[in-house]
């Protein structure tokens, strides 16, 4: 099973990588055997510039689309800009293929310098993910500055991380639905025929 957190820190080091980190953590510990795979916006920022100019993307940028398409669950942590997530965040969403979030559990985090842009998760990021098709768990997380070390935080995570490995136990447990093929045949044409009441040679059309 796969984890892929996308991360759109701009520093380095980063609160919001290291939200990524904390988050990921601890769905790691509720399912068992979980692989996980970061993406860094940061490091694909000229990239993301070119496709909106050149309409394709770039070896790293399709890597990075790729894994996000083949993800079990997703990790979405931005920073805030302005009360809202950032143009890089926001334009790496913009650019993937259409429909590659549709039925994909999705945990939506942000960070920021005060506690006053907490609403951004319910204004901006959850409504964004409910556009693409996500099923975004209930709980969002939010770190501003002074939660870091404080309590409230790693309970906030350890409820959305519990939430969103449900989510991916349970859609990796259901089984997708049968799809038949409408121009099978699983009655030989003889046995329809005689259910009509003629035999193979008794028909009167030709």
């Amino acid at each position: 099973m796969k984890l892929v957190v996308v991360s759109a820190g701009l520093s380095v080091p980063s609160s919001t990588r290291l939200l990524g980190e904390r988050l990921s953590a601890a769905v790691a510990r509720e399912v068992t055997g979980v692989e996980v795979e970061f993406v860094e916006l940061r490091e694909l920022a000229v990239e993301i510039a070119h496709q909106f100019v050149s309409g394709f993307p770039g070896a790293g940028l399709r890597s990075a689309f790729d894994a996000v398409a083949q993800a079990d669950g997703l990790i979405v942590v931005t920073p805030v800009f302005s009360a809202s997530y950032s143009g890089l965040f926001k334009s790496f969403f913009d650019l993937l293929e259409k429909d590659s979030l549709a039925g994909k559990p999705v945990l939506i985090a942000a960070t920021g310098g005060t506690a006053r842009h907490s609403l951004v998760l319910d204004h901006a990021l959850r409504p964004l993910f409910s556009y693409l098709r996500a099923v975004v768990v209930p709980t969002g997380v939010y770190a501003a500055s002074e939660d870091w070390g404080a309590e409230g935080l790693p309970e906030r995570v350890e409820r959305a991380a519990g939430e969103l490995g449900g989510l991916m136990r349970g859609l990796s447990g259901a089984r997708a639905p049968e799809v038949r093929d409408e121009f099978e045949i699983s009655v030989p044409f003889e046995q329809r025929l005689a259910a009509l009441g003629g035999g193979a040679d008794g028909g009167t059309t030709g």
